[in-house]
């Protein structure tokens, strides 16, 4: 079944352009020339995907999108904002609105095409992803099974796509996860427990599925507006995962591996033991793994100098416990092997 596309633009020239790109492609696509138009037609419709213009007569972009935001039989279709404007204060406001990604105009054939792909390809992995969690986890409940290799499959699944949003960090989620059952092993954690720490790490950065590819992917210094959007994906993950009630702890590295020992973290700002263990190693996994694996502005950092700033984070960002451990674990890896190949 072919996708709908919603494209919203006043002018007509746009409209031909876009509709002759995306039908070209065998989606379904509809067309309307003002925000009114487009509230009035989503009373009765619901496309998969709109594509929406920022400047039009009457209700423009920003005023459209929070009224689609406000009905709650529309709240969650993802909007794709159309504009000619080259400013960070128009992408600023259209993110914080809710606007899942840009599309420069005048359009660029294959841009457009991948865009809108790339967000249809998103949002049917969320819905298979989503339906496979809650199938397997009623059978877990049925079988008194609760997460067997089934659903490792499905969180390890569902990592990659997390890990497949950032060109630059493929495989963190898996190394966190890694990192994360070595130090609790080494702390006396059961097999168990180390399971599900495993499983924590895996999905610690789920709620990055919610932020826009083109913040992810920003290789310039972020603003502060856009690190402001990073910063929510603990909370969205926790939304993400607090349903799955066969392991209600799933949640925790989610919503807490960047709260800090000294209470200066977020999104809680709890400190010390407030900050489930769980989270508290997670985060010292994470914080490693960061530094030994290629961003786009640097390469894999040395060993000495990811090992100074560990010791440097002990007692203030991170569990003085959990530091020591992975300062063990750093001295015992000789030949650097713990870092992104």
């Amino acid at each position: 079944m072919s996708s709908w596309i919603l494209v919203i633009d006043d002018d007509t020239a746009n409209l031909k352009m876009a509709s002759r790109i995306l039908s070209g492609e065998k989606l379904r696509v509809s067309c309307l020339k003002s925000g009114e138009d487009a509230l009035r037609f989503l009373k009765g419709n619901r496309p998969d995907i709109i594509l929406l213009d920022v400047h039009m007569p009457g209700m423009d972009g920003f005023e459209t999108i929070e009224a689609i935001r406000e009905d709650e039989a529309t709240a969650d279709i993802p909007v794709i904002f159309l504009t000619a404007d080259d400013d960070s204060a128009t992408e600023t406001r259209g993110l914080k609105a809710g606007a899942m990604d840009f599309i420069k105009k005048p359009f660029v054939p294959e841009v457009l095409l991948l865009r809108v792909k790339h967000t249809i390809d998103l949002i049917r992995l969320q819905t298979n992803l989503a339906h496979e969690v809650e199938e397997k986890t009623q059978e877990v409940t049925a079988q008194h099974k609760r997460l067997d290799r089934i659903s490792m499959q499905i969180v390890t699944a569902l990592s990659g796509a997390i890990d497949a949003k950032d060109t630059y960090t493929n495989g963190h989620s898996t190394r966190v996860a890694d990192y994360s059952r070595m130090i609790a092993k080494r702390a006396g954690f059961s097999k168990e427990e180390q399971r599900d720490i495993y499983m924590m790490g895996l999905l610690h950065d789920v709620g990055k599925i919610g932020v826009p590819d083109a913040i992810i992917n920003k290789t310039a210094k972020l603003t502060d507006e856009e690190f402001a959007v990073i910063k929510t994906h603990p909370v969205m993950g926790e939304k993400i995962l607090k349903n799955i009630t066969e392991f209600p702890k799933l949640m925790t590295g989610a919503r807490w591996h960047h709260e800090r020992y000294d209470g200066r973290g977020y999104p809680d700002g709890i400190a010390g033991e407030e900050i489930p263990v769980e989270a508290r190693i997670i985060a010292v996994a994470d914080s490693y793994d960061a530094m030994s694996s290629r961003r786009s502005y640097r390469d894999v950092l040395p060993q000495a100098q990811v090992r100074a700033e560990v010791e440097k984070g002990r007692g203030t960002q991170f569990d003085p416990v959990f530091a020591d451990i992975m300062l063990t674990m750093i001295d015992d890896d000789k030949d650097y092997e713990m870092r992104e190949k």
